[in-house]
């Protein structure tokens, strides 16, 4: 589960990458509220390892690394 916030009434996209740099997901890509929000990654076939997430929201954009252990 990741967990956001918009600050503003925004377009937002929430994107996954492996290691490489390669995008393996894109969990959102639309408008929301102000406010507290989350959403769910299945990771499907993936494998176990290191992956990027990266959140666009109007003019802010938020990196993060996250470990996937299946």
């Amino acid at each position: 589960t990741i967990q956001f916030d918009v600050p503003i009434e925004s377009r937002v996209r929430l994107e996954v990458y492996d290691i490489l740099g390669r995008r393996v997901a894109t969990l959102l890509n639309r408008r929301f509220q102000a406010g507290q929000h989350e959403t769910t990654w299945d990771p499907g076939g993936l494998s176990s390892g290191v992956y990027i997430y990266q959140m666009v929201a109007g003019d802010q954009r938020m990196t993060r690394k996250m470990t996937l252990i299946k």
